[in-house]
């Protein structure tokens, strides 16, 4: 993962794949899988209980009620200048910007480069902004993967830093988005590697992040904390597809790259703004989506907790409850959610799968009542299609949407499909949202970049 997709491999993968080396490789990683996967077990435990005490626990004990629809605004205000602080002064940046999304090149990020990462995703993740814990997670286990191997051998080659790196990697995500499989594919698609070298980097992430979901499984039972894996426990009937149905879903792929470039261009339009004064303007901009949090809250009447997060948690509730929305509410609540990931991905630092997941649900809610279509396929089409705008990952956009209809996703594959490949070539057609400077491939992160000091 640490170079561009197209050069060549300066070695024999089937040669190294027999080696003694690449056998201790694939133990290391396994013994890898073990810590790291604790590790970010730990970190999002962390998340979760910051989030309940904060906007649960604490208004309870400070109002003697639920939180008003005011209480987000102050600390989406501390969660931009927190995050802000951390990027501005510790190493490393705080970790590559959500902006840009998932991106190869570069490499693991230093072992003191891990700290401001940890915390500047704490902040973001803990006090209500708008990403996801996976970025993080992946750059945290890759740092951890590589700093593993230089304690073990100063010495060692590039190659087993980057095979360590991404065994660490795996591991950290091994179970968050519902599938060891799953969460491995997103980082090899993200790095565009194939053929033998596939192979030859995804066995030990692999074996690493098989580990890393036992270990995932075993620290739920043992800690009672929660599996921190996306599922929905209520799925809505699949049907089968239809010429209907895959009319819409090319509307729906037009929609969400649609979507997903007003968000990617709030996104990249502000982050010069954000550079003038980066605590000013990260805190005012948390101010933004704290109050376009109240403002959903007082004008639908259901919590801000839908607007605010990453979406992971309150997926599974919307899907559940999907007829009890109206028209309006679903709308409002896009537009929120839209407007509240596009300043958080312009400034904080975290992921972009589950807010685009998220708002895709909404998306295909809201277009369940159209003729000829039905509430499964609407749901899987709105999220393939807003992950392959915002990710420009089309095969794990169409995995994503239909591993987590669990059973029924199969059922709805062909829809999902075509959504997908309609919204990634509007996608890649569109223009460059944002400045140009800010696209340019030399200004682009990775998913476990070193950033610049000058392209935060």
């Amino acid at each position: 993962m640490s170079g561009p997709a197209a050069s060549p491999p300066s070695f024999d993968p089937a040669v190294v794949i027999r080696s003694r080396p690449y056998i201790a490789a694939l133990l290391l990683a396994a013994a890898l899988g073990v810590p790291i996967s604790a590790v970010a077990y730990g970190f999002l435990a962390l998340v979760a209980a910051v989030q309940r005490y904060i906007f649960d626990g604490l208004p309870n004990q400070v109002l003697g009620g639920p939180a008003p629809a005011w209480w987000p605004v102050p600390w989406l205000v501390l969660c931009g200048l927190l995050t802000a602080l951390t990027i501005r002064y510790l190493p490393g940046t705080g970790g590559h910007s959500p902006a840009f999304g998932f991106k190869t090149g570069g490499g693991p990020p230093a072992g003191r480069e891990l700290v401001g990462i940890f915390l500047a995703a704490l902040a973001t993740l803990s006090l209500g902004a708008v990403l996801g814990p996976e970025a993080p997670l992946i750059a945290i286990g890759g740092g951890l993967g590589a700093l593993a191997v230089h304690l073990v051998n100063k010495d060692a080659p590039p190659m087993a830093l980057t095979i360590m790196a991404s065994a660490g990697s795996f591991a950290a995500i091994s179970t968050l988005l519902g599938s060891p499989v799953l969460g491995a594919f997103l980082i090899m698609e993200a790095a565009g590697i194939g053929g033998m070298t596939l192979s030859l980097m995804a066995l030990p992430g692999l074996l690493a992040s098989g580990v890393g979901a036992l270990v995932f499984v075993g620290l739920d039972g043992w800690t009672g904390l929660g599996s921190f894996s996306l599922a929905l426990p209520v799925v809505p009937p699949a049907e089968a597809p239809t010429l209907a149905t895959l009319g819409w879903a090319v509307v729906m792929g037009a929609v969400g790259a649609l979507l997903g470039w007003l968000i990617r261009w709030v996104g990249l339009s502000l982050r010069p703004i954000v550079h003038l004064n980066r605590a000013l303007v990260t805190s005012a901009l948390g101010l933004l989506i704290g109050l376009t949090a109240m403002a959903y809250q007082l004008i639908s009447g259901n919590s801000f907790t839908q607007v605010l997060f990453s979406g992971q948690d309150a997926l599974p509730e919307l899907v559940e409850h999907a007829t009890n929305y109206s028209l309006p509410v679903l709308i409002l609540l896009i537009a929120c959610k839209t407007l509240a990931y596009g300043l958080s991905l312009s400034a904080f630092r975290g992921g972009p799968v589950f807010p685009s997941m998220f708002i895709g649900a909404a998306l295909g809610i809201a277009a369940s009542a159209l003729p000829g279509m039905n509430l499964a396929a609407a749901i899987g089409m709105g999220i393939g299609a807003m992950c392959a705008a915002m990710l420009r990952l089309p095969l794990t956009s169409t995995l994503l949407a239909t591993l987590l209809l669990g059973v029924d996703g199969v059922a709805v594959t062909p829809q999902v499909v075509v959504a997908v490949a309609v919204a990634f070539v509007i996608t890649n057609v569109l223009p460059a949202p944002g400045p140009t400077a800010e696209v340019a491939p030399a200004a682009v992160g990775s998913v476990q970049q070193r950033a610049p000091r000058r392209a935060t």
